[in-house]
């Protein structure tokens, strides 16, 4: 008697189908967050890049077309604080984030060579110290290169794109060649 009274107990129990919805609710919910935050975390990450992007190729349009030159006035921490920082200040302090290099070459080839990386804030402070701003004059090759670091919505579930710090870096680099700037000096008057 005992035995078919474990048996039935057991019947009963397997049957009893209150609670299912809660257990099936604790397995889901937590896959479900972590790929609706990654999902989050991939959007972030293309908004800003996107950002940068187009930050970098509007301050490349201004030195392609003489808007910005590299005259004897030109001065560096102008250029940062009045071009640079306002397009991407939406992301946190330019000074501890962003860092923007603008570098004239001679030649497509010595353009080339160069095989240096990009500079980011994080770097070594005496490299971003002597980061080279020079939008360069009429027809100089120009290859504009920024830096963001920002800050991802979720480090720990989104898609591993952060460092140890939670952030990310985000880089946007634009080659051109300068425009005459002074139709005058193009035609040879002047």
């Amino acid at each position: 008697m005992q035995k078919s009274h474990r048996h039935s107990s057991l019947f009963r129990f397997g049957r009893n189908k209150k609670g299912a919805a809660a257990v099936e609710f604790s397995i889901v919910v937590p896959v479900f967050l972590m790929i609706m935050f990654s999902t989050f975390e991939v959007g972030w990450f293309y908004f800003v890049n996107a950002t940068v992007d187009a930050a970098t190729i509007d301050i490349a349009r201004e030195i392609r077309t003489g808007q910005i030159k590299g005259d004897t006035s030109f001065d560096v921490d102008e250029f940062f604080e009045e071009e640079v920082c306002p397009r991407l200040e939406f992301f946190g302090d330019c000074d501890d984030r962003l860092t923007a290099e603008v570098r004239v070459f001679n030649t497509f080839a010595e353009l080339a060579a160069d095989t240096s990386s990009v500079v980011c804030s994080d770097d070594d402070p005496q490299v971003v110290e002597n980061i080279v701003v020079n939008p360069g004059g009429e027809r100089d090759i120009v290859r504009i290169r920024i830096c963001l670091l920002y800050d991802t919505l979720n480090p720990a579930i989104g898609v591993n794109l952060a460092d140890g710090d939670g952030q990310r870096r985000v880089t946007s680099t634009f080659i051109h060649k300068n425009e005459p700037f002074d139709r005058n000096t193009a035609n040879g008057q002047g």
